[in-house]
């Protein structure tokens, strides 16, 4: 399948998947976020990937206001001692930021690649 006929969804899903950006086919992390050096099925060199924060600032905004909400209810209905709290949402944040996170830095690479994504540069004009 060529470049340019890959749709947004099918971008979408070869990132949540973790796999190449651009063939689909090939695993894009050689650990729990450390990439690979480059697709071992279309030979992609992935050195262009830069997610930066945003996969961990996505998450820890979601996750917070998953964790806040929920121990915002359970104080008000239940008033648990701080125990449970702790016992309840220690759990919970973890669950909420580790899982997903690789899931997200590898769309928002897919995002980058589909989008041809680039660092900005200044552009030389004509003196006016």
């Amino acid at each position: 399948m060529a470049e340019e006929s890959v749709t947004i969804a099918q971008t979408v899903l070869r990132g949540i998947a973790c796999r190449c950006p651009r063939c689909g086919q090939g695993k894009l992390f050689a650990g729990f976020l450390r990439l690979r050096p480059r697709c071992e099925a279309c030979r992609l060199d992935y050195a262009f990937i830069d997610s930066g924060d945003g996969p961990a600032v996505f998450i820890i905004l979601i996750a917070g206001a998953i964790v806040v909400t929920a121990a915002l209810i359970v104080e008000v209905k239940y008033q648990p001692p701080f125990w449970v709290h702790a016992a309840l949402w220690l759990p919970l944040i973890l669950a909420t930021t580790l899982w997903p996170l690789r899931a997200m830095k590898s769309l928002l690479i897919a995002l980058q690649f589909h989008h041809k994504a680039a660092p900005g540069r200044l552009v030389d004009r004509a003196p006016q």
